[in-house]
């Protein structure tokens, strides 16, 4: 049998700048955003401004989440997760960029992740700025709405859900209890623009890495993509594992289009 054709750039590449996406998470059972050409398999996320400029919206999402969020409390790392927090263990990776708000790579063990989109396990308050758990407002949401019914919820990406022909009108979002704010899930929306501290320190590592490493990411979105562009300004090799086309297919030096888990599992 040949050699799978990562172990070769594996070895010979032993400080790994990781970045992960959505299909890095879908053998966990939360689904993910595209299909193998790129293309969105849903809606595209609400944007940024539509979820701060009207109640509708938020009502809306808020009612999604409550139904959406125990697919992301009882999701579990899978093979891909743990691999690579053996790896980090081994001392071969420099970061592990998630594009990911799941903190599955936490769960799995590894310790040097940075959060490129925010956490979906946090909530933070638009006035005062904030943070807490996404649990605790779970909670509340369940009292606010009692008898709210999403038995006809089907799974969509990152605590999301489909519910069709539901009206949201009459759902009541808690506001901040501190301030009365707006309460936003932690995580970085459509429109919303990634910390710039966060990306420069994402770049810091990406220069001192000797190989990067895609997982799970087609790369669609600027913000995963511009890390691949500078790895190829920087003449780091790139290797990606996803399952259909990536914007960086022209950079990599590695492509593999298999599952993230099935192709660690069998490394």
């Amino acid at each position: 049998m040949s050699a799978h054709p990562l172990n070769a750039f594996l070895a010979s590449h032993h400080r790994l700048f990781v970045l992960t996406g959505a299909g890095c998470s879908t053998e966990s059972g939360i689904p993910d955003y595209r299909d193998a050409q790129g293309n969105w398999k849903h809606a595209p996320p609400i944007p940024f401004a539509a979820f701060m400029g009207h109640e509708a919206m938020r009502k809306r999402y808020w009612a999604r989440s409550l139904a959406g969020w125990p697919r992301i409390q009882a999701a579990r790392p899978n093979s891909a997760h743990v691999a690579l927090a053996a790896l980090e263990r081994a001392g071969r990776i420099e970061l592990l960029l998630t594009q990911n708000v799941d903190g599955l790579h936490q769960r799995a063990g590894s310790e040097q992740v940075l959060d490129l989109h925010g956490r979906i396990d946090r909530v933070r308050c638009m006035g005062c700025e904030r943070v807490s758990s996404r649990a605790a407002l779970q909670t509340q949401l369940h009292r606010s709405n009692p008898g709210w019914n999403a038995a006809a919820a089907s799974g969509a990406p990152d605590g999301d859900a489909r519910l069709e022909g539901v009206p949201f009108e009459h759902f009541v979002v808690p506001p901040c209890e501190y301030c009365g704010a707006i309460l936003k899930p932690d995580v970085v929306f459509f429109g919303e623009s990634v910390p710039r501290e966060r990306v420069e320190e994402a770049m810091r590592h990406l220069e001192r890495s000797d190989a990067m490493l895609v997982v799970g990411s087609s790369l669609m979105i600027y913000s995963g993509y511009r890390f691949a562009q500078a790895a190829a300004r920087l003449n780091i090799p790139i290797a990606a594992i996803n399952l259909g086309r990536t914007r960086a297919d022209a950079l990599l030096t590695v492509k593999v289009s298999e599952p993230c888990g099935a192709v660690f599992a069998g490394l």
